[in-house]
């Protein structure tokens, strides 16, 4: 029988460097000889993809954003979705699943606009990760990294809202009901951030 794979999530505010570190630690974790798998949200499944246009301001709600509750419940069915179509199936099959962003993001995201207990609770369905990993960065770090990366911003990146994301993450993991996480200094370079990462994989997942 195979035995069940491990699920990972690495989050934290635009910039913290969340693609850039799942692709990493999946590198790292084949390197030690495991199947892994890495995978993102929103997804690139037909739900996803709508949410990232909103995110880029290119789909709007009746000549005006989409109302943030709307939007909330779309990051919740395109999550039920991505659990069911790839998040499990590979967990089943012993693969450990990185996933660039989960629930967590949610709590962060949308509880600006709703309450925190009412995100959780359209997101009540979604399965714990083995372990979620929180990238700090100050925000005006993260925004010089987004300068510097990429011409266009999606909705959330500007100094005032990525600062009240930063607060509501915090606030979010003081109560995080999804397993367990922690915190890695998002900081420091790139490689010695994933060396961060892989040794919180090794100590809380793989030991």
């Amino acid at each position: 029988m195979t035995q069940r794979g491990k699920f990972i999530v690495l989050e934290g505010i635009d910039g913290a460097g969340t693609t850039t570190q799942s692709a990493m630690l999946a590198r790292n974790l084949k390197d030690l000889g495991y199947k892994v798998v890495t995978t993102q949200e929103p997804t690139l499944g037909p739900v996803g993809l709508l949410l990232r246009a909103i995110l880029r301001g290119r789909v709007v709600g009746k000549g005006k954003p989409f109302d943030q509750k709307a939007v909330a419940l779309l990051f919740a069915a395109d999550r039920l979705d991505h659990i069911a179509s790839e998040i499990t199936p590979f967990l089943d099959s012993g693969f450990f699943v990185v996933s660039d962003r989960y629930v967590l993001s949610s709590l962060a995201y949308q509880s600006l606009y709703a309450e925190l207990g009412w995100v959780k609770e359209v997101n009540r369905f979604a399965i714990n990760p083995d372990l979620t990993i929180f990238l700090d960065v100050p925000v005006g770090v993260a925004l010089k990294r987004i300068a510097s990366s990429r011409p266009d911003k999606d909705i959330y990146e500007d100094k005032e809202t990525l600062t009240r994301v930063y607060e509501a993450y915090r606030n979010a993991l003081s109560s995080y009901p999804y397993g367990e996480w922690v915190t890695v200094d998002g900081t420091k370079p790139v490689e010695e951030v994933a060396l961060a990462v892989l040794q919180q994989v090794k100590e809380r997942v793989i030991s």
